[in-house]
């Protein structure tokens, strides 16, 4: 009989989408879905994604998390978990084998934190101690987190790279990959890229893909922000 090594199991980090359900009868959910992935069909394909079931009152059957599966897989994604379930949910959830995952805030409230002061220079942004700095270039395929704090980069992200930081995201040089600030559920977090040209962007779990992008904010200095939560591009460095 074999034994589990240690190097068999491994920690990692992995971006998912995750889509949040209203009335899971709605017709109009399929019909929204259809409308985003016809918009980037590259990026919803094979997408790994998680249900927030806060808004749903439904889901509570086997049924109901098997039709999800089928809805979503017309949509090219793969149904792996919920999060923000009740009881009752999470065991319709486990029975048709999907995880449990914690929602963004662990308390549920769906507030945004006091907003941090932003200023012009990253090292002002946090203290040093909540702060990880990355000084050379992020190349396509690395994958770099800033667990609890802020994530400054003084170099470029290459396409294919993604930066993850659970505060603010500040990248002085060009962001060509994917960054992802308020990774825990901070609403408050930002981004900031000297040059932005960014695959997609993220603030406690809503996004934006390149394809939604207006032209007019790529190639030039500009912030990302969550306000009414929608994510909003706002020019330069100064504070939106």
């Amino acid at each position: 009989m074999s034994t589990m090594t240690a190097s068999r199991v491994q920690g990692g980090i992995f971006t998912l989408m995750v889509v949040r359900i209203g009335d899971v009868h709605d017709p109009a959910f399929g019909r929204d879905l259809e409308e985003q992935v016809a918009r980037s069909p590259g990026f919803f394909a094979g997408a790994p994604v998680v249900i927030d079931l806060r808004d749903c009152v439904d889901c509570t059957s086997v049924a109901d998390f098997t039709a999800l599966k089928q809805v979503l897989r017309r949509h090219g994604m793969v149904l792996v978990g919920v999060q923000n379930a009740n009881p009752v949910q999470l065991r319709a959830a486990s029975a048709v084998d999907l995880a449990a995952f914690n929602g963004g805030q662990a308390n549920g409230n769906r507030r945004a934190a006091p907003e941090r002061p932003v200023s012009d220079s990253a090292a002002s942004a946090a203290s040093a101690s909540r702060t990880r700095l990355i000084s050379q270039p992020v190349r396509s395929g690395t994958q770099i987190y800033a667990r609890g704090g802020d994530l400054v980069v003084t170099a470029s992200v290459s396409a294919g790279a993604e930066i993850i930081a659970d505060g603010y995201i500040h990248v002085y040089g060009a962001l060509r990959g994917r960054a992802i600030a308020g990774a825990a559920g901070d609403m408050s977090a930002r981004i900031f890229a000297q040059r932005f040209e960014a695959e997609l962007v993220s603030i406690a779990g809503r996004y934006l893909v390149n394809d939604a992008i207006a032209p007019e904010h790529l190639n030039q200095a500009a912030q990302v922000a969550l306000i009414d939560d929608r994510l909003v591009i706002l020019p330069g460095w100064g504070r939106g």
